[in-house]
């Protein structure tokens, strides 16, 4: 076997299965790498989504929010800014492709909130055309809801209402103010002292957070699985070839079952 496994076309056949063992490898990696990153964030809506409610300025600071804080439950006490009000554009949801609605909530202490007070539907007239935006209500509200960490820029230019990502550093230079580094969904808000407002439509809730893991975790162990099984079927067929080459047959033959009758006649 040795010797038939040193030839060129033997050898070809093992560099390529060599480099197949080296691609279930990487191929299984990649899938236990995306198990490994959705097990982590139902972990972490698991632990947060229905805890109970803390400050917000226990969790969020100037600096990105960690992520292991992500979902964490806050609650804020401020004012919206809405004539700062922002649209997130191109947002998937059960009806649809619209836009999330992001308002600058000014809090007591000068910093500002960001928060995503839900998602509406794009306007009849088609994407480019701003649709109708509940309006948020006016005086003090305290507004309770889940903590986001900023989303990367996608560096596109948009008009002064609509942003392609919620990139915190963007939304600072658009909404002005000392921007807190991650913004929340909110889940509700409640009208405090003279808040005006009462009763105003909100957008639409944004959907709960998916907290499947997907087959990520079959699929890593299956394309780990094929390295044995490739190293086995080549080194099988080797054998084979080199009883073949030695006159013998290509596989040994299997022991003759003795039946009962057979040792009684005998």
């Amino acid at each position: 076997m040795l010797r038939l496994a040193l030839t060129p076309r033997w050898l070809g056949w093992l560099s390529l299965v060599a480099v197949a063992c080296v691609a279930f490898l990487l191929l299984g990696q990649w899938q236990w790498d995306r198990y490994e990153t959705k097990q982590a964030r139902a972990d972490r809506v698991e632990a947060h989504y229905t805890a109970p409610a803390v400050p917000v300025e226990e969790v969020l600071g100037q600096d990105p929010v960690p992520l292991d804080q992500e979902w964490r439950r806050v609650e804020a006490t401020g004012t919206y800014d809405a004539a700062e009000t922002v649209l997130a554009r191109n947002r998937p949801h059960e009806d649809g492709y619209g836009s999330e609605v992001l308002v600058p909530l000014r809090l007591d202490d000068g910093r500002t909130l960001i928060v995503d007070r839900g998602w509406v539907a794009n306007s009849p007239e088609g994407a480019e055309v701003r649709p109708d935006v509940p309006e948020p209500p006016t005086g003090e509200v305290e507004v309770t809801g889940w903590v986001r960490p900023g989303e990367p820029d996608l560096d596109r230019d948009m008009p002064d209402d609509l942003v392609a990502s919620i990139n915190l550093d963007q939304l600072a230079d658009r909404v002005g103010g000392e921007v807190l580094g991650g913004y929340v969904i909110m889940q509700d808000e409640q009208l405090l002292g003279a808040s005006d407002g009462a009763g105003a439509e909100r957008p639409t809730p944004l959907e709960e957070p998916d907290t499947g893991i997907g087959p990520h975790l079959a699929y890593a162990i299956q394309w780990w699985l094929g390295i044995p099984a490739a190293i086995a079927f080549v080194l099988v067929a080797l054998r084979r070839e080199a009883r073949v080459e030695a006159g013998l047959p290509a596989r040994e033959p299997k022991p003759k079952k003795v039946r009962i009758w057979d040792e009684e006649d005998g």
